[in-house]
C-alpha cells in the first residue's frame, strides 16, 4: 500500500519516468508500469494455491470425518483437537494450527460453522432477575481478604443489589436472597442462575436440573421459579455478567477498607441505592433506573408474613468436652446433650444447635479455621458437680460476666470452698436472672458481706419464689367427688378418744 502511494505521486504528482521511479524505489519497470496504467491504489497478494506439505496427504481422509459430522448435532460433532488426535493416530505429524484452519475454512464454505450471534432479550416488568456470583479484594479489620459478592439485577429496571461474604456457600445463597427481596420489596416470578455447585445438584439435559432440596423450598417460600442456564453459556443471564464489571470498575477499582463484613455490606448497599437513583436506563434513556423500578415495584410478587428460615442443615455428635465440630471449628452445646447427636443449623451469621426439637446452643458463626468457641453457660450443670473447674476451665477463662459478678467471684476464690458459693451462686441465675443476680451482688458488695448465703437470701426477700407448674391429672385417676374441707377439730376430737372417721 505505502509502495503504491510512493509510486504514484512520483510519477503522476511530480513528473518522474517509469525509469526514475523504478531505480528509486528498487522496482521493476514493468512493476511500476502496471501501477501507473492500472490506476489501482490497493493491491493484495493472495495465492493461488496453499501448500500443506504435512497435512496434504490426510486432507482426503479429514474431509470424510467433516463430512460425517455435518449433520449431527454440534454437540456430537468433533471438535479439531480430536480431529487432531485421530489424525495423529493415523500418520500425521504435522501441527495442530495447520488442522485447525484447515477445518475453520471447510466448515466457512460448507456453511456448517457456527454462527456467534445473540438475539437480544426483553422482559416484562416483574418477570424475572438474575443471580450471580464474583470475587473482590478488600480490607477487613486491616487483612486482606478476598470477599463473595452475591449480584442480583432485575431484568426489566435493571435495578441492582449487591451483599458480600466471606464464604460461597449454601446458607450464604439463602441469606443474599432474603436481603435482596427485603431490598427489592418484592419477588420476580422467575430467577436465573449460573450452575451452582451449592443449588444445582446435577445437569440433566437440556434445562432440566435436580436442585437442592432447600432450595427448592425457598423457591417454594417466595413462590418464584428457578432457571439454570445452559453450561459455558453466560449470555443467557449477560445482565449480571456486565454488572460484575460494572461494580468490579465502579466501586472496587480501589482497594476498599472496612472495620467489619456488616460496615462492607452498609456501604455496598449505599452505593447500589446512589447508582440506581443517578444511572439512565439503557432503553429508556429519558429515565434513571429509579424511574423505572418504580413502575416495575408494582408487578413484583409480595413478600410473605415471614421470611424463610434460611439454614442449611446437618448432623454432629457432642463429645464429652460438649463440644460439636462444624466447618473446622467447634461450638459448645448444652450438657444435656452430651454424648449425643445433635443437629446443627447453619445460617449466613450463626450456628443453631438442636436435639429433639429443643434447642441446645446458639453461637455466632465463625468463619476462621481450628478455632473453639464456647459459651460458660452451657457448662453450668457440670460446675456444679465439679465446682474446682471454676479455676482453670477454658470456658470461663474470658468470661463476660456483670462487673459485681466479676468482682464477687474474685473476693471468693482467696476464700476456701468459695467456688462452690459461685457456682450456687450461678445456679440461680437461670431461675431470677441474669441482671436481678447482679443487683444482689452489688448489695451484698456494699453491706461487704460477700457470701453465697447472703446473695442468695438477698434474692429469695426482693424477689417471689416462681410458682410450681400446676400438676397434669391422669386421666385414668378418678376424681374427687367430696372436696376436703379444713376441720381442726377432728383432731381435738381424736385426742379425746373419739372415732377414728375421716368424715
Amino acid at each position: 500500500m505505502e509502495t503504491i502511494i510512493k509510486v504514484r505521486l512520483a510519477c503522476l504528482r511530480d513528473g518522474k519516468s517509469i525509469r526514475e521511479t523504478a531505480s528509486k524505489f528498487n522496482l521493476s519497470r514493468n512493476t511500476v508500469r502496471n501501477i501507473i496504467r492500472s490506476g489501482i491504489t490497493d493491491q493484495k497478494y493472495e495465492r493461488s494455491e496453499q501448500p500443506r506439505p504435512k497435512l496434504g496427504d490426510f486432507i482426503e481422509q479429514l474431509t470424510e470425518w467433516l463430512e460425517e459430522d455435518r449433520n449431527k448435532p454440534v454437540r456430537q460433532r468433533r471438535s479439531s483437537q480430536i480431529l487432531f488426535e485421530q489424525l495423529q493416530r493415523a500418520g500425521y505429524e504435522g501441527g495442530y494450527d495447520t488442522l485447525r484452519r484447515y477445518v475453520g475454512t471447510w466448515r466457512e464454505e460448507d456453511g456448517s460453522a457456527l454462527v456467534k450471534a445473540f438475539v437480544p432479550l426483553e422482559f416484562d416488568p416483574g418477570e424475572a432477575f438474575q443471580f450471580d456470583w464474583s470475587y473482590e479484594k478488600v480490607e477487613l479489620d486491616g487483612q486482606t481478604v478476598e470477599v463473595k459478592i452475591a449480584h442480583f439485577r432485575l431484568c426489566h429496571s435493571r435495578k441492582l443489589f449487591c451483599v458480600a461474604y466471606t464464604r460461597e456457600k449454601l446458607e450464604m445463597v439463602f441469606d443474599a436472597h432474603l436481603r435482596a427481596f427485603e431490598f427489592f420489596g418484592g419477588v420476580c416470578k422467575r430467577g436465573i442462575y449460573d450452575n451452582l455447585k451449592a443449588v444445582v445438584t446435577k445437569i440433566m439435559m437440556g434445562k432440566d436440573r435436580v436442585w437442592n432440596r432447600r432450595f427448592q423450598n425457598l423457591a417454594s417460600h417466595y413462590l418464584f421459579e428457578a432457571v439454570a442456564c445452559s453450561p459455558a453459556a453466560g449470555w443467557e443471564k449477560g445482565q449480571v455478567e456486565n454488572q460484575v464489571d460494572l461494580v468490579r470498575s465502579r466501586f472496587f477499582v480501589l482497594r476498599r477498607r472496612f472495620a467489619s463484613i456488616e460496615e462492607l455490606n452498609e456501604w455496598l448497599e449505599g452505593e447500589c441505592r446512589n447508582y440506581a437513583a443517578s444511572a439512565k436506563h439503557p432503553e429508556f434513556k429519558e429515565r434513571t433506573i429509579d424511574q423505572v423500578f418504580a413502575e416495575e415495584r408494582s408487578k413484583l410478587l409480595a413478600l410473605p408474613v415471614s421470611p424463610f428460615d434460611g439454614y442449611h442443615e446437618g448432623n454432629a455428635r457432642v463429645s464429652l468436652q460438649l463440644l460439636i465440630s462444624f466447618d473446622r471449628n467447634r461450638y459448645s452445646v448444652d450438657a444435656m446433650a452430651v454424648g449425643n447427636s445433635v443437629s446443627v443449623r447453619a445460617y449466613a451469621n450463626r450456628v443453631v444447635m438442636v436435639q429433639n426439637g429443643t434447642v441446645v446452643g446458639i453461637h455466632q458463626r465463625h468463619l476462621g479455621r481450628d478455632k473453639v468457641i464456647y459459651d460458660p453457660w452451657h457448662y453450668l450443670a457440670v460446675l456444679e458437680r465439679k465446682p474446682g473447674a471454676l479455676r482453670n476451665g477454658a470456658p470461663f477463662k474470658r468470661w463476660d460476666l456483670p462487673e459485681s459478678m466479676s468482682e464477687v467471684r474474685t473476693i471468693l476464690e482467696g476464700r476456701s470452698g468459695g467456688d462452690r458459693q459461685f457456682v450456687s451462686i450461678l445456679s440461680v441465675v437461670k431461675r431470677y436472672g441474669l441482671d436481678p443476680v447482679a443487683i444482689a451482688c452489688t448489695q451484698a458488695l456494699l453491706d461487704k458481706t460477700v457470701s453465697s448465703d447472703v446473695i442468695l437470701n438477698i434474692l429469695s426477700r426482693t424477689h417471689d419464689e416462681p410458682l410450681p407448674e400446676p400438676v397434669k391429672l391422669s386421666e385414668q385417676l378418678p376424681l374427687l367427688k367430696l372436696i376436703p374441707v379444713v376441720d381442726c377439730y377432728r383432731y381435738d376430737r381424736l385426742l379425746l378418744g373419739g372415732a377414728y372417721g375421716t368424715a
